[in-house]
């Protein structure tokens, strides 16, 4: 007798699936191998009167849908931000990243490069296209951090890299190439991407910089996901963006002002009222574009200290430390005073001009903004936090997380030097350079100076329990659907819905992986 034929049916039963509110509940997930997507599975049977020939039992473990890293340098000993002339070596280190990543529960993650050269973006965000190497990882697309930065707020940017958007979107189009800003169907459509795969992008930008925030709004029409980063945006220029387009906040706290009480920034963002309502002490200008340059012109006054003791490479911490108040606050507020009682139009070379709003003139003014501010809703933007106990506190994680829980997206900002397997100890890096790996932490060899971090992302999962008190279910959420929502892939990625891409990572219930599987099929497992 011929031996029964498999259906391409698979069901996993024993297991307990996350769910998009943060819960886990016991019950079996049905997927096609062959088409690597998740099942309706009382549809499916409905159908097709069969049921999976394959049965796996994962023994009380979590099915979890497959992590998605939004912000990642490299790792395995690339570097995505490094092009040395060839194409055909560049992808061959995108390969090697997205099938060792795997081993960390990771299905799909989207690489990052820091400030560039200005010729080299053409070139590398072409190279970035979205790409699914065979039994590995999704490269979803590209997230391009800078050039357009606060200097004060750069990192380990090059300075000499940083420049504005004086021509606004148009700048951005010549940096990074028409083509690669093109809606996102067309950009899908001009390449050799496969029908139906999802593509990313994402830009990290300043929205103080001249030329930024008429940017955003473009940007984020041609279905680009546009990112506040590297910033020194006050709360008033920070909520513009928001409302302009931007959906993200780039690695909280890190390269940014610190919380103030009297002007929280882009950190308080996440305890923002769901309702705009004017401050007692200022007036909402929806498009501040004479206070960016205002704020821009003082920057040549703020106090720049350095550690006295630490320095960082890490593209995320501060190399430069800044008060949380400082002269950018004051030169809005005098901007303000100076522009509210007149009416006037008001501009500065290469700003678009603005009108204030009076304040006196009795109920007619004052009474409708109130009314006019109050009734607009206002939706909190996503923000990543890199969650290695070195970039933030776990306090400051926890505080974050109740703020917004469900804007939380865990990522890892890892650099090159990314690799579980890298033991403690002295290391070879660059430039004749060495560097002394302890735990999740590397500094230069010989020094105290932090050469950022090597966490994975599903050791910030495990550590996201343990600062915040979250259950398993709720930090898995922050590393699936919240990142998946905020790029608008959630119906393909980074949920358990019928439909959806079978990326997979079956968890224990500490959150450590002990397989992985993309498109249905499975490409690692603890051994």
């Amino acid at each position: 007798m011929a031996a029964p034929t498999s259906n391409n049916l698979i069901c996993f039963t024993n297991c307990f699936l996350p769910q998009e509110d943060g819960s886990l509940i016991e019950k079996d997930l049905w997927i096609d191998e062959r088409r690597g997507v998740i099942l309706d599975a009382q549809r499916t049977f409905f159908l097709r009167k069969e049921r999976p020939n394959t049965i796996i039992d994962l023994g009380g473990n979590v099915l979890s849908p497959g992590f998605i890293d939004i912000q990642i340098n490299g790792g395995f000993g690339f570097d995505f931000s490094v092009y040395e002339g060839d194409d055909q070596t560049y992808r061959d280190g995108l390969k090697l990243v997205a099938e060792k990543i795997v081993e960390t529960g990771v299905t799909a993650l989207v690489p990052t490069i820091i400030t560039q050269e200005t010729t080299l973006y053409p070139k590398l965000l072409d190279l970035l296209r979205p790409w699914s190497p065979p039994h590995a990882a999704h490269l979803l697309g590209w997230h391009a951090e800078g050039p357009f930065l606060q200097m004060s707020k750069r990192g380990a940017h090059s300075p000499a890299l940083i420049i504005s958007a004086s021509e606004g979107f148009k700048t951005f189009e010549s940096i990074y190439s028409p083509e690669n800003l093109a809606d996102a169907e067309d950009w899908l459509m001009s390449g050799d991407t496969v029908h139906n795969t999802v593509g990313v992008r994402i830009i990290t930008a300043a929205p103080e910089v001249e030329g930024v925030m008429e940017a955003i709004n473009e940007a984020s029409k041609r279905g680009i996901c546009f990112n506040i980063g590297h910033s020194m945006a006050t709360t008033d220029i920070a909520t513009a963006a928001v409302r302009n387009g931007a959906r993200c906040i780039t690695h909280l706290f890190n390269a940014m002002p610190q919380l103030h009480h009297r002007d929280p920034s882009i950190i308080g963002l996440l305890g923002a009222s769901p309702y705009l309502s004017p401050s007692s002490s200022s007036t909402f200008l929806p498009f501040p574009s004479a206070i960016i340059s205002a704020l821009n012109a003082s920057m040549h006054s703020l106090p720049i200290t350095k550690e006295p003791s630490i320095d960082h490479i890490s593209e995320a911490l501060d190399e430069i430390k800044t008060p949380p108040q400082t002269p950018m606050l004051l030169a809005e507020q005098a901007l303000r005073k100076s522009l509210l009682p007149t009416g006037k139009s008001t501009a500065s070379p290469g700003s678009a001009a603005i009108t204030a709003i009076p304040l006196g003139g009795g109920q007619s003014s004052e009474s409708k903004l109130k009314k006019d501010l109050t009734t607009i809703p206002f939706d909190r933007p996503f923000y990543e936090i890199i969650v290695d106990g070195i970039h933030s506190h776990p306090n400051s994680v926890r505080l974050a997380y109740s703020a917004h829980p469900d804007g939380c997206i865990l990522i890892t900002d890892a650099m090159k030097i990314l690799d579980p397997h890298l033991k403690d100890g002295v290391h070879d890096w660059r430039d004749g350079r060495r560097f002394y790996k302890e735990g999740d932490t590397l500094y230069v060899e010989g020094t105290t100076t932090l050469a950022g971090s090597v966490v994975t992302l599903d050791k910030c999962v495990r550590n996201f329990v343990r600062y915040t008190g979250c259950s398993i279910g709720q930090a898995i959420k922050c590393a699936t659907y919240n990142p998946a929502k905020c790029l608008n892939i959630e119906d393909k990625k980074g949920t358990l819905r019928a439909g959806a891409d079978a990326d997979l990572a079956v968890l224990d219930h500490q959150g450590n992986v002990l397989s992985t599987w993309v498109k249905g099929k499975m490409v690692w497992a603890r051994k």
